[in-house]
């Protein structure tokens, strides 16, 4: 992936780190965004000290003009102009997994999880696309709460179905394959630390970017049978 740029939304912990640490170990320009500035700025001396070259801006997804600052950034710091891929792994869930049911949320929870975690998305592509190089991807990590109903997730999954409509919309309405990936339970904070480390699952997000057929990932969500069966 050299003289490739990729920008890492929530790159500084969870999924997005260990996506950003995977593609810098491929050889690309790696630009991540956070809403903690220090994190930023100690993953991106962590990635340089690596030997990649990286940058970062302090980012919230819900604020358009974060996005923005972030991708015209990440379109001037690689070898080549534009963003060669996207993952818009920023996301956020207000109290205990699978403990925050529909009839108890506050509104002040449904409105953050929406905020950032739909609307976010919707930002972050939006943003992107005036940088999105031809052959460019965009990924949005997804869970099987999007589609299965279960007990006690209340508006994170609701925040998480709507980002998978808004993929499918931006795949239906622009000509840049952008889709979801779910691989499964990971364990992160929005995940109680249950669940397969980030590290096991980052190179699916390479693959995704570089071997996944477009036309199978281009308004779908891939999981990891379909990662593990393309890779084996």
């Amino acid at each position: 992936m050299d003289e490739q740029t990729v920008v890492v939304t929530g790159g500084t912990r969870g999924i997005g780190r260990a996506v950003a640490d995977a593609f810098a170990r491929e050889g690309a320009t790696v630009v991540v965004g956070a809403r903690d500035g220090d994190a930023v700025e100690e993953t991106v001396s962590e990635l340089e000290d690596a030997g990649a070259t990286a940058a970062g801006v302090r980012t919230d997804v819900r604020d358009e003009y974060d996005v923005e600052r972030l991708v015209e950034t990440a379109s001037r710091t690689g070898d080549e102009r534009g963003v060669d891929v996207v993952v818009a792994a920023a996301g956020v869930y207000h109290g205990d997994a699978g403990q925050t049911p529909t009839d108890r949320e506050s509104y002040a929870a449904f409105d953050d999880h929406w905020r950032t975690n739909a609307r976010g998305i919707f930002a972050t592509i939006q943003e992107a696309l005036a940088h999105l190089n031809e052959g460019a991807r965009v990924l949005v990590p997804t869970g099987s709460i999007a589609r299965e109903t279960k007990p006690g997730y209340g508006s994170y999954a609701i925040s998480k179905a709507t980002a998978e409509a808004v993929v499918r919309g931006f795949a239906a309405d622009t000509d840049h394959v952008v889709g979801c990936l779910d691989p499964g339970q990971v364990a992160t904070g929005l995940a109680g630390g249950q669940g397969r480390d980030p590290e096991a699952v980052a190179e699916m997000f390479v693959w995704a970017a570089t071997d996944a057929t477009a036309d199978d990932l281009d308004g779908a969500v891939l999981g990891l049978r379909e990662w593990k069966q393309a890779t084996r």
